[in-house]
């Protein structure tokens, strides 16, 4: 029966591990056995020179998911592969698989999950509006919220301090 497992790398190598566990999979003849090998990530656009710009972020840095079946000759091709350091949740030896809602989860399955904005800004920073109808003022970032990609940003109106709540893509840094 196929089932998902976390397999731990080292930091950074995910796609090396990916890629020599396909390799080893195909030279070894164990296709039968490991179905696929997945390096969790997600999109995150960013901000960058004014620009949105998508990018690709690893989830789970050090980790590696293997849809197998747990044989022997698999769990030795898997543990004895360059840059792994072993499967996660291991009890008496014996690999524990991922339940179905964690796989879900994991792989982004549940939803439609729409891209999420890295902030580039930092509190205290001095912004400028650029867009809607405060255009040209302005101000200090008080607050960020990343969830809904939008900034609380203290301008100044009438010789007073004003928090207006903008998008990430309505200021630009000073």
């Amino acid at each position: 029966m196929y089932r998902w497992y976390v397999i731990n790398t080292y930091s950074g190598h995910e796609n090396k591990v990916k890629h020599n566990l396909e390799h080893r999979v195909e030279t070894m003849s164990q296709n039968r056995n490991v179905r696929q090998v997945v390096v969790p990530t997600e999109q995150i656009s960013e901000m960058k020179d004014g620009q949105k710009v998508q990018t690709e972020k690893r989830t789970m840095p050090g980790y590696v998911l293997v849809n197998m079946e747990m044989t022997d000759d698999s769990w030795n091709l898997v543990k004895n592969t360059p840059g792994v350091t072993g499967f996660v949740g291991a009890e008496r030896n014996k690999p524990v698989p991922l339940s179905k809602p964690e796989v879900d989860r994991l792989l982004h399955r549940e939803t439609a999950e729409r891209p999420r904005t890295q902030a580039q800004f930092s509190i205290g920073e001095s912004v400028k509006v650029i867009s809607g109808p405060l255009s040209d003022f302005s101000g200090e970032i008080a607050e960020i919220n990343e969830d809904a990609a939008k900034l609380k940003v203290l301008v100044s109106i009438f010789g007073r301090e004003t928090p207006v709540e903008v998008g990430y893509d309505q200021v630009k840094k000073i």
